[in-house]
């Protein structure tokens, strides 16, 4: 059951948020949105939308809109590598006006990461500067070049953090200053281990920071040792130890794989949900959003907290 509650709202009030992530394909009917609305629709608080996150998708921000006109709380993710600041203070004015509420501040994945790699990249702003120009739009009223908005712009700004990040005190250093620049909520990269990311998690609230802003624990769930490879292998923020990756070898065929990877999504979780001071559970669906209901019924994460 969907909290009534914005997701604002939910953070306000100290609520215990759960948020996944959808990614849009490249379509012009939006089928694709369509078909995973019902999954969507069981997410309690808000739903991610990615920003073309591997190469070019249907536009994150019409997605959003889909999402928002069927209920669903978006949460539009604004990635800097691929426009300026014109193109980015132009998207959020129109996600304003659209009724958009919610970004999630990114620089993104390196072009070559990506399905395009032969793109270039702009990076005119990078995340953190990005979060600021939020802010500036909604407690100042005004763009980067001092122009007035005409109308109310109440986005809120939220942003991502690395908690496998090494040394811990750089990480300490990027989540201080995404928070002072105005991100009111952190969401977190997939954690599998649980030790680590403990000791991060205690690291930050010694610092103050869990109590500025809302930290929300990122999970995954994986397919296959194949695919558990194939994140670890490219992506510097994926840290899977040895032992999941055995464990899912060990179930046997990819049927079987998928059924471990989502007991041990479902595991982590529970683990995550009895931690002192965290916020939040995010799923990071990967594209599997067809798996959402049965980890949040598993997990006891579908109703009210």
């Amino acid at each position: 059951m969907k909290n009534e509650k914005r997701f604002h709202d939910q953070l306000k009030s100290g609520d215990f948020v759960v948020t996944a992530e959808y990614l849009p394909k490249a379509e012009t009917e939006g089928s694709a949105i369509k078909n995973a609305l019902q999954a969507l629709k069981e997410v309690p608080s808000a739903v991610n939308v990615a920003d073309n996150p591997f190469g070019v998708v249907m536009s994150s921000l019409a997605a959003s809109v889909i999402l928002a006109q069927s209920g669903i709380e978006p949460i539009y993710q604004v990635v800097t590598r691929d426009r300026n600041r014109i193109a980015i203070q132009s998207d959020l004015l129109g996600a304003a006006a659209l009724g958009i509420r919610n970004v999630l501040c990114l620089s993104g994945y390196h072009q070559t990461l990506t399905d395009n790699p032969e793109s270039a990249n702009v990076y005119d702003l990078d995340s953190t500067q990005l979060i600021n120009v939020l802010k500036k739009m909604r407690e100042q009223g005004e763009l980067l070049n001092g122009e007035k908005i005409n109308g109310a712009f109440s986005i809120m700004a939220g942003a991502v953090a690395n908690p496998y990040l090494k040394p811990v005190d750089l990480s300490i250093i990027r989540l201080t200053q995404k928070v002072e620049a105005g991100a009111e909520f952190i969401q977190t990269h997939a954690v599998f281990n649980i030790d680590e990311f403990q000791h991060w998690f205690d690291t930050i609230t010694q610092a103050g920071l869990a109590d500025k802003t809302a930290i929300i624990a990122g999970v995954f769930p994986l397919d296959s040792a194949e695919e558990a490879e194939f994140l670890l292998n490219k992506y510097t923020e994926f840290q899977i130890p040895a032992r999941i990756i055995e464990r899912l070898k060990s179930a046997g065929d990819r049927q079987a794989q998928k059924k471990e990877g989502l007991a041990i999504c479902v595991e982590i979780i529970n683990k995550l949900k009895n931690m002192n001071g965290l916020r939040g559970i995010h799923i990071l669906s990967g594209g599997k959003e067809e798996t959402l209901p049965d980890i949040l019924s598993a997990s006891g994460l579908s109703g009210k907290r």
